[in-house]
């Protein structure tokens, strides 16, 4: 399965951490190249580098920084960003790994059944309600923490 999964990479790891992180952060990044994976990805390195409660404060400035300049500020949804990240926190507590493409492949249901994770947290459609996009909404069923 690792195998099939490891083949499957995506094109944004054609970049070090590092420059994932700098072109993101100066809103350079190819947007063909941020996908569900690389959003994890940007959770992961963030985690990592400077915890949880930084993470989420680094990650919601930077992408509604580069939804703006895309002009696509409607994709941004505050719940579902800060609901990743802290899916990822809780499932990088659980792991061993010090690189997120070992990380992904240990946790393959944060790419593949991610609708399905935030499911058990909340009773609320975050992915289309307004008010979820706008605020974060706490989970209704299981708490992140």
């Amino acid at each position: 399965m690792a195998t099939l999964i490891i083949s499957q990479m995506e094109p944004h790891f054609t970049l070090t951490d590092n420059e994932f992180e700098k072109q993101f952060q100066v809103c350079v990044l190819d947007p063909i190249l941020f996908t569900h994976e690389a959003h994890l990805r940007l959770a992961w390195i963030h985690i990592y580098k400077y915890g949880a409660d930084t993470a989420i404060d680094n990650i919601r400035f930077q992408l509604q920084q580069f939804v703006d300049h895309l002009g696509a500020r409607d994709k941004y949804n505050e719940t579902v960003t800060i609901a990743a990240i802290k899916a990822v926190y809780h499932f990088m507590l659980k792991s061993k790994t010090d690189n997120f493409k070992d990380f992904i492949t240990e946790n393959p249901r944060l790419k593949y059944n991610f609708r399905e994770l935030m499911a058990f947290h909340y009773t609320t459609d975050i992915f289309n309600s307004h008010q979820a996009k706008e605020k974060y909404l706490t989970p209704e069923l299981l708490p992140f923490d």
